[in-house]
């Protein structure tokens, strides 16, 4: 089964909007869990918009179930994670003023600096994965450069399947297939929802996990998030 692993992101810009601590970002993801959630990721950028680095450090013993953390690998961000040494970091080449993640990595051209980044991290035992897009050079890249996973950003997909277009799934699909045959694991997130999650599943071969956060989030809101984390769970058997 793939693994549901919730971004908590928007839980913190709520929190943070109004000061204090409500929401409780700690008993959320305690409670995502306890709904059946397979994971935690979070996604702090420099100016802790959203996600604080102490948030980080929090969660690190709150969360039992697999903890991922994604980011730019900037020295701040790198020292963070070395210090947490959560279950998985993914890389995302993030600018510091980006509202949401834009683009998978060119590993061709950031090949060497991601090997160095990787060897690093994988040397203090924390799985890496590698956001990156379609691109089958850039996939051959990564599983050159030695990363454990990569992570299919999929919003092209998305905003495709809104528009009735189910064929934009192939390029995905192929890409995966070329991923588990040069032996990389498979994740895949961005503006996946409960509407196309299901038809994303069923045509993404050996996909290992799906990080999901402002859909379920926003979700939520109508349906109820013990509800939310249980349907996306049921679609992605």
């Amino acid at each position: 089964m793939t693994k549901l692993s919730v971004n908590i992101n928007k839980i913190a810009t709520l929190r943070n909007s109004r000061g204090g601590n409500v929401p409780n970002l700690l008993k959320v993801a305690q409670d995502i869990e306890r709904f059946g959630a397979q994971g935690i990721t979070i996604h702090p950028r420099p100016d802790e918009r959203h996600i604080r680095y102490q948030d980080a450090r929090d969660l690190k013993n709150t969360v039992t179930t697999e903890f991922n953390i994604e980011g730019n690998p900037v020295k701040s961000f790198m020292d963070l994670v070395l210090e947490i040494k959560p279950t998985q970091v993914t890389l995302v080449p993030d600018k510091d003023n980006a509202i949401t993640s834009t683009a998978g990595w060119d590993t061709i051209k950031h090949n060497s600096f991601l090997k160095e980044v990787i060897q690093e991290f994988q040397q203090n035992g924390i799985r890496t994965s590698i956001f990156i897009d379609t691109n089958t050079s850039f996939i051959e890249a990564a599983a050159k450069i030695g990363t454990d996973r990569i992570e299919l950003y999929t919003e092209y997909f998305a905003s495709e399947f809104e528009k009735g277009n189910k064929e934009a799934i192939k390029s995905y699909t192929e890409a995966a297939i070329l991923a588990h045959k040069l032996g990389l694991g498979i994740n895949a997130g961005h503006d996946l929802s409960l509407k196309n999650i299901e038809f994303f599943k069923q045509n993404i071969p050996n996909l290992d996990e799906v990080s999901i956060g402002h859909a379920l989030i926003a979700e939520s809101l109508y349906l109820g998030l013990e509800n939310v984390v249980n349907m996306y769970i049921h679609r992605l058997q």
